[in-house]
């Protein structure tokens, strides 16, 4: 892990702001707290600041969000998707 760590803080260029590209590059161990808290830090200022990736952050949080939440379809929504899927298949290809 020590190794992985190190790897990450040289991509963000000690002592300089992180960028869209170094950020992209482990937001997810970020969003999972799985870097170091200087790492985090440095991301969490770089989101602030830049509505792309701090947009792209609230994204993968609220899908993560939503992911745990419904952790298993219902009977219900299977038995939908299953006629639907059939009800396409049914129609066959359209022209």
């Amino acid at each position: 892990m020590n190794g992985l760590l190190t790897a990450v803080r040289r991509r963000l260029r000690p002592n300089a702001p992180a960028n869209c590209m170094e950020v992209a590059a482990f937001l997810q161990r970020y969003l999972d707290r799985e870097i170091d808290n200087v790492t985090l830090e440095r991301v969490a200022a770089h989101l602030e600041d830049c509505r792309k990736c701090g947009l792209e952050a609230e994204t993968y949080r609220a899908l993560k969000h939503a992911l745990a939440r419904h952790s298993a379809p219902s009977r219900d929504a299977l038995s939908r998707l299953h006629r639907f899927a059939d009800e396409l298949v049914a129609q066959g290809p359209s022209a």
